[in-house]
């Protein structure tokens, strides 16, 4: 069954490569959706796949990359209301 998130990331999270780090975390672990930067100055990603792998990537993100530190992660569940193809990196 598909599942969906939608997560907000907070912390040390631009100007680091964490949004390129996510996307290729993204196509190991087979999750589809997109990440970009908000204005705000924190990390929006929205994700989906099968639920153990939409859990993988969220413990992985929870870490980060290297050059990052993650303050916070909001998770919030959603309904699929299109079906992704692929992980992009949005502006």
């Amino acid at each position: 069954m598909l599942k969906q998130v939608h997560l907000y990331i907070k912390g040390d999270v631009i100007g680091v490569g964490f949004r390129a780090w996510t996307k290729i975390q993204a196509k190991i672990i087979g999750v589809t959706g997109w990440v970009r930067n908000h204005h705000e100055g924190f990390v929006e990603a929205s994700i989906q796949g099968e639920e153990e792998k939409v859990k993988q990537i969220i413990e992985i993100i929870k870490k980060g990359p290297p050059v990052s530190h993650i303050s916070d992660v909001q998770i919030f569940t959603q309904e699929p209301k299109e079906i992704f193809d692929g992980f992009e990196i949005k502006k």
